[in-house]
């Protein structure tokens, strides 16, 4: 029995290799974003702490409530937010200097090719059969 509708069309979609190259590039991203996120947290935040001060940004905060025995803190964490801002520009950075370098790549291709003539592909045998026979008889007259 063939599927139609809905389903079918999903499984068109599922079966293009898009969606492999997609899910490629989404684990490439988290694995990347985990890369940044370590990098700041762990090698950028402290040092700006130190700059600054000591301070560590994960642990500022602005206390709403504070805990109790039943209840947790209840807090603004702005640190974090300012680790997610560090972060973002990070990525952003990266993700820049990424298409310059390949539309880099892409403008020295484009280059290239047009310095190189472009060499006409050769006649079909038949078309070139014919053009001796042509400049046979133009010999002959």
């Amino acid at each position: 029995m063939k599927s139609t509708g809905f389903f079918a069309e999903f499984k068109k979609f599922i079966s293009r290799g898009n969606v492999l190259d997609m899910a490629v590039g989404i684990a490439a991203g988290a694995a990347f974003t985990a890369i940044i996120n370590s990098f700041v947290n762990d090698i950028i935040n402290p040092i700006i702490g130190v700059l600054i001060g000591g301070v560590d940004f994960s642990e500022l905060t602005i206390v709403l409530k504070h805990a109790t025995e039943t209840t947790p803190e209840v807090a603004i964490r702005y640190g974090m937010f300012i680790n997610s801002i560090i972060s973002f520009i990070i990525i952003s950075f990266a993700l820049f200097l990424m298409v310059k370098a390949f539309n880099r790549l892409a403008e020295a291709k484009k280059k290239e090719e047009k310095a190189a003539p472009a060499v006409p592909p050769a006649p079909p045998a038949d078309i070139q059969l014919l053009t001796e026979i042509r400049d046979l008889l133009k010999k002959e007259n």
